[in-house]
């Protein structure tokens, strides 16, 4: 009786299997933050719309993630490193408390299907999407100052203007909103595309 109990704890416990699976995803996650990033070069439009890029060119790591995700905390884990990277990267901490949050909360729901019913699959990946939504705090909580920073990095009046008129404190509910729902759309356009991996998973 003792012996299963603690086969059982063990099975809950993360392991180097699955430590290495997290950092690999961050790690694509990330490159597909960084190449939506890139475009955001071009037109402050595209900064605007990284809450519908980067959940639907991420959607197939992130089911493949889901298909390997059994026990609580990888979720979590990957919303920390993902928050690391972002400071480390140079968009500061303002953002941290969100991308933390929505991964712990992405996790007790996933949890709470036992990772295995894709409802609640839909959900989490939804809710964990939010966590794009930082890229937007230090434009809104320090708009003057990163205004400056902007021109002052070679940008134009006239994209500044533009970049603030798309991300301000009276849009960010919307983008917020369409992130949400791009992330859930995401994850049913992902589980088309790796529908043989669900199915292996036990993902119902």
């Amino acid at each position: 009786m003792a012996d299963k109990k603690e086969k059982t704890i063990e099975k809950k416990k993360l392991g180097v299997k699955d430590f290495i699976t997290v950092g690999i995803f961050t790690a694509i996650i990330f490159v597909v933050e960084f190449a939506c990033g890139m475009l955001g070069y071009i037109h402050p439009y595209i900064v605007a719309s990284y809450v519908v890029m980067i959940p639907l060119v991420g959607a197939v790591p992130m089911m493949l993630f889901y298909t390997k995700v059994e026990k609580f905390g990888m979720i979590t884990i990957m919303s920390v490193l993902i928050a690391i990277i972002m400071f480390v990267t140079g968009m500061g901490y303002l953002g941290a408390p969100l991308i933390i949050l929505a991964g712990v909360i992405a996790d007790l729901i996933a949890r709470s299907g036992g990772y295995k019913s894709f409802k609640k699959t839909v959900l989490s990946n939804g809710v964990f999407n939010l966590w794009i939504c930082a890229n937007y705090f230090p434009v809104i909580i320090t708009a003057d100052s990163y205004r400056k920073d902007l021109i002052d990095a070679g940008y134009s009046a006239e994209y500044c203007d533009s970049l603030f008129a798309f991300v301000n404190y009276k849009t960010i509910a919307v983008l917020f909103i369409a992130c949400f729902a791009c992330g859930c759309l995401g994850a049913l356009i992902g589980k088309a595309a790796v529908k043989k991996h669900f199915e292996k998973a036990g993902i119902v």
